[in-house]
């Protein structure tokens, strides 16, 4: 049973009630859901691992796999391997009819439903009590921690995305453009790349599906603001927060193409790589789109501006990790897979083929980074300590329609200047704080 997602009202209460029984269940039903506290076990025998997203990740795990029995002959992983649309599906139905694995995928959006349903052991102590101790990026180790909604870490990071300012270095360098690290340079570049007559524009606004975390990385990277909550309410709706977003959406139409009010990521991708427009906000994981299209030399990306002291602030990114199941038998052996993917080498590997961060911190000098430079500045970005990260609230059982369905057709309304920022601002505001307070007086023991 997972937690329902709802955005106020009626569902909202749902959601409550909801938390509560799985609170009621997760102490009187762990025994039977798969739940219950397993062993340390011998350390040798079979382990089952689930993969959450065998469609990319197949063929890098059953090399770590095999490297791993290789130098383990003792233990034998059993793979299995998960569509990564299914698997809050597949923990769920696991839960509550049995059958977790001694380890799986699990990424910081839908950590929380697994801690609340206390089905993963913590595994801060034996990090620091292993190879993996001073050894993984601090902010992938404090977003995770802040998913779980708990004071203990209840995965082991293993990889992540990061918002990339991608822009045209052949358009900047036509236009005498220095590259864009800066707010102030973003907004200079975005109007001298601008000849709307000729099709030309400086930036591509995420308008459609998935246009609340841009839209938040651009009002926290601007206001320097770094802390999601001031207390028990939202900095969302900071006037800070809520000037950097009138700033922000006044971009559309002026320095945009007028269809990207409706645009996702696909089609704004797209757009960018096949037209004449500057820049473009979104992850990593459209490098090779990029590549394809323009090839390696008309393009570069960057993490997103920095403020005029050179401080930068960005929203998380999900953060994907290894869990290790409290039902477990054979936790010896079930650690020892997840220190061994998350060691230098392994680590390394597994993001090369995925195209993501590595978590381990010894991969940032590794060749496939170097040569990627997006990742590499991203990587190190991370992990110097100039981003600092403003953690979103994955732990609440509202946020993804609160940041998704319940709120993206009003930023189209404040594209289309139909409702102002503050008024938008304000909107998702009083739903988080709710959420929050909904939250905490479930969770409090």
């Amino acid at each position: 049973m997972r937690i329902p997602m709802a955005s106020g009202g009626r569902g909202r209460t749902s959601a409550a009630v909801a938390l509560t029984a799985v609170l009621a269940l997760t102490a009187t039903a762990c025994g039977d859901d798969g739940g219950g506290s397993g062993g340390e076990g011998s350390g040798k025998g079979e382990i089952t691992l689930w993969d959450n997203n065998t469609g990319e990740r197949r063929d890098i795990w059953a090399q770590i796999i095999k490297d791993f029995e290789s130098q383990n002959p003792d233990i034998k992983v059993k793979y299995v391997g998960l569509p990564i649309d299914q698997v809050q599906a597949k923990y769920d139905t696991a839960i509550d009819g049995g059958g977790l694995p001694d380890v799986g995928g699990v990424g910081t959006a839908y950590l929380s439903n697994l801690v609340v349903r206390d089905v993963l052991d913590p595994v801060d102590q034996r990090i620091d009590d292993g190879a993996l101790k001073g050894k993984l990026v601090p902010a992938m180790v404090d977003s995770v921690k802040a998913a779980g909604g708990r004071d203990n870490m209840y995965s082991v990071p293993t990889s992540t995305n990061n918002g990339t300012l991608w822009y045209r270095t052949d358009l900047f360098s036509a236009a005498g453009l220095q590259p864009p690290t800066t707010w102030a340079a973003f907004y200079d570049a975005a109007k001298k790349l601008t000849d709307a007559g000729k099709n030309q524009f400086g930036y591509t606004i995420r308008g459609g599906a998935g246009s609340i975390a841009p839209a938040m990385d651009a009002m926290y990277g601007q206001s320097g603001i770094t802390s999601f909550w001031n207390g028990d309410k939202t900095t969302v709706n900071d006037p800070k927060n809520v000037a950097a977003l009138e700033k922000y959406v006044a971009l559309y139409k002026k320095v945009t193409p007028s269809a990207d009010v409706n645009n996702d990521f696909i089609k704004m991708v797209a757009q960018w790589d096949n037209g004449s427009i500057g820049m473009l906000t979104h992850n990593l994981a459209s490098y090779q789109d990029h590549v394809k299209a323009l090839g390696n030399e008309k393009f570069k990306g960057l993490p997103y501006p920095a403020l005029e002291d050179g401080s930068r602030v960005q929203v998380s990114n999900p953060v994907d990790g290894l869990g290790l199941f409290k039902s477990s038998k054979n936790k010896a052996a079930a650690w020892k897979l997840i220190e061994f993917a998350a060691s230098h080498k392994s680590n390394s590997a597994w993001n090369a083929s995925a195209g993501s961060i590595p978590a381990n911190t010894d991969a940032a000098e590794d060749a496939w980074i170097k040569d990627a430079a997006p990742t590499a500045t991203a990587m190190k970005a991370l992990s110097d300590g100039s981003t600092k990260l403003v953690n979103l609230p994955y732990y609440l059982p509202d946020w993804n329609t609160i940041s998704k369905s319940g709120n993206e057709p009003n930023f189209q309304k404040v594209l289309l200047g139909d409702m102002s920022a503050k008024e938008f601002a304000d909107k998702i505001a009083k739903e988080l704080n709710e959420a929050q307070a909904e939250w905490k007086e479930q969770t409090k023991s």
